[in-house]
């Protein structure tokens, strides 16, 4: 009488399979990308409101628009450099810019992926500002550098022929904004351009509230509201700009 004995069992059989049935850690996380994305749309909501109200010293007329640009770049001095805040100031937003754009297309293309080949139909039109973010994003990109090429760096053939760089003590700030607007095709971009933004902002601000973890029905009824009077303030004082230099108001 013979016996047999059981083959020993083969602990690692099924690790190929555990190991394949493991979720695949995202680096950075879905979490980490909405929060960058939520307090950089934040300091970009500040920044433009603020710009908009510096805009709008435009209608104080070339001394009190240019006095404006000079303070700008002497601002903190001696403690800081001459332009030493502008500057900090915009290493502040290009690195926020590229943890915004670079976050939103991490975000976009996860998203796209796990779609798959198939588009949603018969979203509802509350969703319309979610689904033109991408969009506008792209344009408002575009724009910005755009707008630093016309009135910062005064690049042509982006900036008008009569462009001329500020010195120390001495802007051109609003004979250059004057020109530039003065351009028809620029003053329906930057029209076009606002209009997005207003888009863009009424909804960002409002998601990047609720990404940031405010809760509560009246919380989210006044971050609604809080977006979208930031979001018309910003649209309307800066479409006023080109439309005052094309009617001669701002000349």
């Amino acid at each position: 009488m013979t016996t047999t004995q059981a083959a020993p069992a083969r602990t690692g059989a099924h690790r190929p399979a555990a190991a394949a049935a493991a979720p695949v850690r995202r680096r950075p996380s879905d979490f980490a990308c909405k929060q960058v994305m939520a307090v950089t749309g934040l300091v970009f909501g500040v920044f433009v409101l603020v710009h908009m109200l510096g805009n709008l010293k435009a209608y104080l007329g070339r001394q009190g628009f240019d006095s404006y640009a000079v303070w700008l770049r002497h601002l903190l001095e001696p403690v800081v450099p001459y332009s030493g805040v502008l500057w900090v100031l915009r290493a502040v937003l290009l690195a926020c810019l590229v943890g915004h754009v670079g976050c939103a297309y991490l975000l976009w293309r996860r998203a796209r992926i796990a779609r798959g080949p198939f588009r949603r139909k018969g979203l509802p039109l509350r969703s319309f500002g979610a689904r033109t973010m991408p969009v506008t994003g792209v344009v408002l990109l575009l724009f910005i550098i755009f707008h630093i090429l016309d009135l910062t760096t005064g690049t042509r053939p982006v900036a008008s022929a009569e462009y001329t760089p500020m010195t120390a003590t001495r802007s051109f700030a609003y004979d250059n904004l004057v020109h530039s607007f003065d351009r028809p095709w620029v003053s329906a971009f930057y029209i076009a351009a606002m209009l997005l933004l207003g888009l863009h902002l009424s909804h960002g601000l409002w998601l990047a509230v609720n990404d940031l973890g405010a809760t509560g029905h009246r919380l989210r009824q006044v971050s609604v509201a809080l977006a979208g009077i930031v979001a018309v303030a910003v649209m309307v004082g800066n479409i006023s700009l080109p439309v005052a230099v094309l009617t001669g108001v701002v000349s």
